[in-house]
């Protein structure tokens, strides 16, 4: 389905229309909403489930960027305005942690509860910022398939680099846009730094991590739930950064225990 919101056309997939609550599902980079098709199947058998494609990715439009975390995540608002839905549980991974943690800065009364996965608080280096524009020369050059084989092998668990399941996440990241990659290595560098706002989370919120997670460790999904109040941690066997595709089994049955007793 398709609305345009804040002058962008952007696609959505609403599953489970009329049960409650609503799960909001922000999908990471180079990704859309196609990560989250295991939980799409499952969660939405007891509740709402929706997963967007952020502006610049699958289906979406890709408006000249840079994007940014906050643009994301006015246009989540408006696309629960548009369904008519009050209050999620907003669930983001990686880049969609983020724009997780600019939605409770801008829409927090929005936000029923809060479930970050493979993601992390902190801004990127100055290191890191140079990398980002690395990166994104590399994609002009090379172009978003080639980037997305260079890449994906870092966000797998070893135990993933040979899962067939797995094709269709390197199927996903190929066919996302050299625009859609530029904007986002740009937001990413350019975010801000979410650990001042971690102690202000006052709704529960569930820290998920891949056990192999070598771009944001357990050790920081740690970090962060020490910080925020109410937090609870759920490390996930046999995944990497890409943990709803490498064990969806664990993290639906994460997921769908968190909603169920946080609204409850």
């Amino acid at each position: 389905m398709f609305a345009t919101l804040n002058g962008v056309r952007l696609f959505y997939t609403d599953r489970g229309k009329g049960k409650s609550p609503a799960l909001l599902l922000i999908h990471g980079f180079p990704l859309d909403h196609r990560l989250w098709d295991a939980q799409l199947a499952a969660l939405a058998r007891t509740m709402r489930v929706i997963a967007p494609d952020l502006r610049g990715h699958g289906a979406s439009a890709a408006p000249a960027g840079p994007f940014t975390m906050d643009q994301h995540a006015d246009d989540l608002a408006a696309l629960l305005d548009h369904l008519k839905v009050r209050q999620a549980v907003v669930a983001g991974l990686s880049m969609g942690g983020y724009v997780a943690f600019a939605f409770w800065r801008r829409h927090k009364e929005r936000v029923q509860a809060l479930a970050l996965l493979d993601t992390r608080a902190e801004p990127d280096s100055v290191v890191a910022k140079a990398n980002r524009d690395v990166a994104a020369a590399r994609v002009q050059e090379v172009g978003a398939a080639a980037y997305s084989r260079e890449m994906l092998p870092r966000l797998l668990a070893p135990a993933s680099q040979a899962d067939e399941q797995i094709s269709g996440a390197a199927l996903m990241m190929e066919a996302q846009s050299v625009a859609g990659f530029v904007g986002d290595l740009r937001s990413l560098r350019d975010r801000a730094d979410s650990r001042p706002i971690l102690p202000t989370i006052t709704v529960p919120t569930l820290v998920l991590v891949g056990e192999a997670d070598a771009l944001t460790p357990p050790t920081d999904a740690q970090t962060m739930v020490a910080a925020i109040p109410d937090a609870r941690l759920a490390v996930i066997p046999q995944a990497g950064h890409l943990s709803p595709l490498e064990n969806p089994k664990a993290v639906n049955a994460a997921l769908r225990e968190f909603v169920r007793v946080v609204t409850a």
